[in-house]
């Protein structure tokens, strides 16, 4: 029997006996297809996310919007409120813009109709194919790269070994049971072959690993350094009026947190930000810079706070607050902490919320 075919055989029986449970899957070797959207939605959720962080918003979308089609007709706002907290957000808004092309024409079966779709790529339009369809796509995520380093030894480093190792699981890949081969080889880089401390001897490929046998699986696959994250400073401004609306604004549509809802602020840049409040009033400036990170950048935020009777802001406008959880997580924090200061000032108990001002965080 060929290398290949004794690796993918092991592989399956592993699976077959140790698939994690999710609620996008079927069971393994099951006759039952898994539903596209499902594949769909999950693949994209899980970009840049964990899958413990995926699985409750998976549940909570496809209860509130069961199909493609209920998807496709839901407003953009709603979406875009049910995805804050996953990051991303052009995730989100691409999300929208797919499913409302599916909607009308169906899922595509092959690659290279999947990735004609919007926020598609080589990657989840191979998950697709293969999960959904069954079709023999080389499904290339962090987790099967790490596998293929560490399975055949490649000791090139990460981004110029990536064809290298997309050849190998090519070369692995089944004509029957493509899914299954490529959820068990996710589920192998998830729960066996970590990226530090890999659990060697629990791996069903151990016998045919090069570098286990070479001693080296942990410092695979190889990486460049990376450079350092560059820190951008802005301002946000919370305001609230004595009815209890908030001052908030939806983010343009284009570039980072587009179309979200947020505190009025300035832009996010090297330099020094400006003290600009949209409307005159006794700002009270936070002691403490909101942070957070993002992919390539870090973000240190200064949050003036302000109570007021009334005022005609120039940027955004007041509205009845929302829950916490609407807003994007920097965004959250700010929001959070803007009303943690304004209810000390008001003598209310620490951390919690008075009559008409707003929501407790859960």
């Amino acid at each position: 029997m060929p290398e290949s075919a004794k690796i993918g055989g092991n592989l399956l029986t592993w699976y077959d006996a140790q698939a994690r449970v999710l609620p996008w899957r079927v069971p393994p070797n099951s006759e039952q297809r898994a539903e596209p959207y499902h594949v769909w939605l999950s693949e994209i959720m899980l970009q840049q996310t964990t899958v413990a962080a995926v699985k409750p918003y998976f549940e909570a979308f496809t209860r509130r919007w069961p199909d493609v089609a209920a998807l496709a007709a839901a407003r953009d706002e709603d979406v875009l409120a049910a995805w804050a907290g996953l990051g991303y957000y052009a995730r989100a808004r691409n999300l929208l813009k797919c499913a409302r092309v599916v909607a009308q024409s169906g899922f595509p079966t092959d690659e290279a109709g999947l990735l004609a779709l919007p926020g598609i790529g080589p990657y989840t339009a191979a998950a697709i194919a293969a999960i959904a369809y069954g079709v023999p796509a080389v499904v290339m995520d962090g987790n099967i790269e790490r596998v293929m380093a560490r399975l055949f030894d490649e000791r090139e480093a990460l981004p110029a070994v990536k064809p290298k190792l997309k050849a190998r699981a090519a070369g692995l890949t089944p004509a029957k049971r493509a899914g299954d081969h490529a959820q068990a080889l996710m589920d192998l880089g998830a729960t066996i072959c970590i990226p530090k401390a890999p659990r060697c001897e629990r791996c069903p490929l151990q016998a045919h690993c090069v570098s286990f046998k070479a001693g080296v699986a942990a410092e695979l696959p190889k990486r460049l350094p990376k450079k350092p994250k560059p820190t951008r400073q802005g301002v946000a401004y919370f305001a609230r009026r004595a009815d209890g609306h908030v001052l908030l604004e939806t983010r343009p549509p284009k570039g980072l947190l587009g179309g979200m809802l947020g505190l009025v602020g300035s832009d996010w840049t090297e330099e020094t930000p400006v003290f600009d409040p949209p409307f005159a009033a006794q700002w009270q400036r936070h002691t403490k810079d909101i942070t957070h990170v993002f992919t390539h950048f870090n973000l240190n935020l200064t949050l003036y706070v302000a109570e007021i009777k009334a005022a005609n802001p120039r940027a955004g406008s007041f509205m009845p607050a929302p829950a916490p959880s609407d807003l994007p997580s920097i965004m959250r924090k700010a929001y959070e902490a803007g009303f943690l200061i304004c209810d000390i000032d008001c003598g209310a108990k620490l951390g919690q919320y008075g009559k008409n001002r707003g929501p407790k965080s859960g």
